[in-house]
């Protein structure tokens, strides 16, 4: 970008209002001197003096206008100088981080996301250089999961729309029989689209604080319950014992309890997923610390293996049992759910000894303190 001229720009708009300040101010200065300086000095030198000739009036006047004119054309030269110096700093401590601001600001707007600016001073500056590094940093992580959603839908989408397409040509073609079966297969799999888009459109929100949360103070004990009371019948069916413990009393969370409900579901739904007919998920609350709860769903299923733990919350992530296509669920379940404790303030892990002993997640959420 080429400097703009030395008009338009903003030290030189600083500098030319300093100095017609002090333009304006000498002109005052000079007009009040001449108008009320020699009167003053008239009657200072009749009360010294008494009666002066003409001739040596003149010679005095001569000097003290001189001498008058001398000290102002100092003084506005002293202040002009002044001004052009405080303009030049002005320059140096506000021009120059706004134009680098600025070319900062170009620079994302032309998709470089990865743009940083230093904040070098604790004023407002600063103030506004490191709101610029926020909104850049907010808008690179946009980006990236924009990015990583396109991916992942691409991803996803293959494998159903295929089957739909081939179903559909063997349809056309009379390869394929038109039987109860058949069209059970395609609603499953349309079924599955549907699902996968919108917990797809689910997580993103989250994941950008999108959620229009309604945050209501809940006792965590009762949020145990209910939630257990929506996911039994589907434990009963399966034959997994289910236990609540609900411990002694535990202080308010503000959440909404629906976001919440669905963070459960989908713990006690995995939970399921991965505990065989006979085995026991405990649902669970207690405190941690002064300042927060943690909500855990414990199973003694077939577990994490260690180098697994950190990506389960990965979205589609499959280097284990935990997220094959053919156990039910979007594969995104555990990301829906920890986005949505995270929008609360709060946190959502894995815990697990290892393949065959079990698993147990943690949603930690901070305390009402209303």
């Amino acid at each position: 970008m080429r400097p703009l001229p030395l008009r338009r720009s903003l030290g030189g708009k600083l500098l030319a209002a300093q100095l017609l300040v002090i333009l304006a101010g000498s002109a005052t200065l000079v007009a009040v001197s001449l108008e009320v300086a020699p009167a003053i000095f008239h009657a200072h030198v009749r009360d010294a003096l008494g009666v002066v000739p003409d001739s040596v009036m003149r010679h005095l006047d001569s000097a003290f206008g001189d001498a008058l004119l001398i000290s102002l054309a100092v003084a506005v030269g002293a202040a002009g100088a002044t001004a052009a110096a405080v303009s030049w700093f002005l320059a140096i401590r506000v021009v120059r981080p706004i134009r680098t601001l600025a070319a900062a600001s170009r620079r994302v707007a032309q998709g470089s996301y990865g743009e940083r600016v230093t904040v070098a001073a604790n004023d407002e500056l600063g103030a506004l250089a490191g709101a610029f590094n926020e909104m850049a940093a907010a808008l690179e992580s946009t980006e990236r999961r924009r990015h990583e959603l396109l991916s992942d839908v691409a991803h996803e989408l293959r494998t159903p729309v295929a089957t739909l397409n081939g179903y559909v040509e063997g349809l056309r073609d009379g390869v394929v029989v038109s039987e109860p079966r058949t069209w059970q297969l395609l609603h499953a799999e349309t079924s599955r689209l549907g699902r996968l888009v919108d917990d797809l459109s689910k997580v993103s929100r989250a994941e950008e604080r999108q959620l229009d949360l309604q945050l209501v103070r809940s006792d965590p004990q009762e949020l145990l319950r209910q939630a257990a009371a929506v996911a039994s019948g589907s434990y009963a069916q399966k034959r997994v014992v289910l236990d609540v413990e609900t411990g002694g009393r535990l202080p308010a969370v503000e959440v909404d309890r629906d976001r919440i409900a669905e963070v459960l579901a989908n713990l006690l739904s995995n939970a399921l997923r991965h505990t065989a007919a006979g085995g026991t998920v405990v649902l669970s609350a207690s405190r941690a610390g002064e300042d927060a709860v943690e909500l855990s769903v414990a199973d003694d299923g077939e577990g994490i293996q260690a180098e697994a733990l950190p990506r389960v919350f990965e979205r589609f992530y499959r280097a284990d049992s935990a997220r094959s296509r053919d156990r039910g669920g979007s594969g995104i379940g555990l990301t829906i759910a920890r986005a949505i404790a995270e929008a609360h303030g709060g946190t959502l892990r894995a815990e697990s000894d290892g393949a065959g002993r079990g698993a147990r997640f943690v949603c930690t959420l901070p305390v009402d303190r209303s």
